[in-house]
């Protein structure tokens, strides 16, 4: 049993969008109320608090005579905001997140609705009916059928204004045959991905293709009035145009990953430190950084390109169909390395696309070359120690099976790979 999320688009009526304006907004000021809360009583008293204990407060507000409008809210979408404040709590203090930030009404919103399961065939049956408390039955664009009953549902609106529902179901995927292909990826900014098989998946740079439309745009929207109805028609078309750019983006990396994870059964690919990457170079007052205008273009190339995105497609995908991803170190000199005689460069410029080893004459391409040895690499990191070979489990997960591909070893640095 796998966990699978669905996202579909709703489409509310007028009632029912002036409902979610309130939602929305109780559960705006439920989470920035709870968060002042507990960092002045942090401050006060140096003791931590959570949710529960702000909840007891909640639960007083809204006997005020002020507040008298969250109880028109459901509690369910509160208590969830509040639910959801303290896991980010969680991933600051365990995992080195940020601390969680006040929410504008500028942002994406979303709400968090529980399904009462004793009833919940009154209010959910997969691909016909969905009915949220307080909002009634949605009208929904059900592009799959969901097998399984979801106990959760959140409605989000976007910056483009459109309104989607979305559920997580905890369902049986159906593995794929095992296969004996195994590939090594290296990925960049002007060629998305290069295989070790030599297939190049070009970089479709959607921003790019929209970047003088947004350009106008932005600009008409700095010299607009805050406030204004335009500037509200202006900042909704550039949502609108970002929301394009992010649904082709997504739409491509999913056809190339599902690709690529039906048609292997071992995937290597780096550990990229995209945040270290993708850092400002802006510097300080009494240290500017240099070329700040040049990095910024290529952190918005590297944004585009989506490197995170990638590898958790692969992740979760190769979770499902019984495949076996390996990430490869960060440090590991992929592009330096020869792929035939495993000679090493003290030195290899960015501009240098093909170069040819001193030591066996091998003509490389750059790219190429650096994933047939994140390929090698992956196999090494793969194979059990004592093993000639990586031991690979079957799509059924009840045994293992030798890959006719074995890594390069240690005592063979000569040896230039081959497959079976």
């Amino acid at each position: 049993m796998k966990s699978n999320s669905y996202k579909f688009r709703c489409y509310p009526n007028k009632t029912q969008q002036k409902q979610l304006l309130q939602y929305f907004g109780s559960k705006r000021f439920a989470w920035n109320a709870c968060l002042a809360w507990r960092s002045d009583w942090y401050k006060t008293f140096s003791e931590s608090v959570n949710g529960i204990d702000f909840s007891r407060e909640l639960t007083w507000l809204k006997k005020l005579e002020s507040h008298q409008w969250l109880k028109k809210v459901p509690s369910t979408v509160l208590v969830q905001g509040l639910f959801d404040q303290d896991k980010a709590f969680n991933r600051f203090f365990n995992e080195g997140a940020g601390y969680p930030k006040f929410k504008t009404r500028h942002q994406q919103q979303s709400i968090r609705f529980q399904l009462d399961q004793r009833v919940v065939m009154n209010n959910y049956r997969a691909g016909k009916l969905l009915k949220l408390t307080g909002l009634g039955e949605l009208k929904v664009r059900w592009s799959r059928i969901p097998n399984g009953i979801p106990k959760m549902v959140s409605l989000s609106q976007d910056a483009a204004g459109r309104y989607f529902v979305s559920m997580d179901i905890e369902e049986e995927i159906a593995v794929l045959p095992p296969t004996r292909q195994t590939v090594g990826i290296d990925l960049g900014i002007l060629k998305c991905m290069t295989l070790s098989s030599g297939l190049v998946i070009e970089n479709p740079r959607h921003l790019n293709k929209r970047k003088d439309q947004l350009k106008k745009l932005q600009q008409r929207l700095a010299r607009q009035k805050k406030g204004s109805n335009r500037r509200a028609k202006t900042k909704l078309r550039i949502g609108k145009l970002h929301a394009r750019t992010a649904d082709c983006r997504r739409e491509s990396l999913h056809q190339v990953t599902t690709r690529i994870v039906n048609d292997n059964q071992v995937i290597m690919v780096e550990n990229l430190n995209v945040k270290g990457m993708t850092s400002s170079s802006s510097g300080t007052i009494e240290k500017p950084g240099k070329r700040v205008k040049q990095k910024a273009g290529l952190n918005r190339s590297i944004a585009d390109v989506s490197f995170s995105e990638i590898v958790r497609q692969l992740e979760y995908k190769c979770d499902w169909f019984g495949r076996t991803l390996v990430k490869v170190d960060r440090f590991f000199p992929s592009s330096k390395l020869c792929s035939c005689c495993g000679h090493k460069m003290d030195e290899l410029r960015l501009d240098v696309r093909q170069w040819t080893c001193p030591k066996c004459k091998a003509v490389h391409d750059r790219d190429v070359n650096a994933a047939m040895n994140i390929h090698d690499e992956g196999l090494r990191l793969l194979a059990p120690v004592g093993t000639k070979g990586p031991q690979l489990r079957d799509s059924g997960g009840e045994g293992v099976h030798p890959m006719a591909v074995s890594p390069r070893s240690s005592d063979q640095p000569s040896a230039c790979q081959e497959q079976a």
